[in-house]
């Protein structure tokens, strides 16, 4: 299972940049507040609801639909395919499914942009989820029984550590991509790797010695 933001494509292409604006923007048009209130209330949520949409959802009427729709309205420009990425993919043994609190068009425009949508089986968004994300551990589970994962044969690719947490906890085998963005790790995560495509690279060369 792999996250896809910041996990399938380096942070360093900005495209989350992107999507945040675009959030940050709604925040202000949706409650009325300043930019840089919009901003911390962004980031609040995020804490404390895993994404800003929920923490809107919990705390605000706004409508879901356009707010998915117009955050995600990202040009994909900085996006790189990535056809050795696709490679390593389709070398690991088992099926590969994408678990994303990204909206479900978007999800497919990042993954045609890479080439590397016909390396998956599956894609799980926010809307599969019921716009309840990531951490959420009834998501996790909603995910497993939708595309019959078994969890403890599972493992789970992902930028975010706290998004680690209930993936340990049902058994998968727990991959942190990147520097964790500042937070904590803890002894939830079993592996980190700074890159994912070195990581699956040095990952199939041992498998084939």
């Amino acid at each position: 299972m792999f996250d896809m933001d910041d996990t399938l494509y380096p942070r360093e292409q900005g495209l989350m940049r992107l999507v945040q604006a675009r959030i940050n923007a709604f925040v202000v048009e949706a409650v009325g507040l300043a930019p840089g209130e919009a901003a911390v209330m962004q980031r609040q949520f995020l804490d404390e609801h895993g994404t800003t949409l929920a923490g809107l959802m919990a705390n605000y009427a706004v409508d879901t639909d356009r707010f998915l729709k117009e955050v995600h309205d990202v040009p994909l420009d900085s996006v790189e395919p990535n056809p050795r990425l696709a490679e390593r993919l389709k070398a690991l043994p088992g099926q590969c499914f994408v678990f994303t609190n990204g909206a479900r068009d978007y999800a497919h425009r990042v993954l045609d942009r890479i080439g590397i949508s016909d390396c998956f089986a599956g894609v799980f968004a926010i809307e599969d989820g019921d716009l309840t994300p990531k951490p959420n551990p009834a998501t996790f589970r909603r995910m497993l029984e939708r595309f019959d994962i078994q969890s403890h044969r599972a493992a789970f690719f992902e930028d975010t550590p706290r998004n680690l947490e209930p993936a340990k906890a049902l058994g998968m085998t727990t991959i942190l991509i990147g520097d964790g963005h500042g937070k904590p790790l803890g002894d939830h995560i079993d592996i980190v790797a700074p890159d994912l495509l070195d990581f699956l690279s040095d990952l199939n060369l041992k498998d084939a010695a």
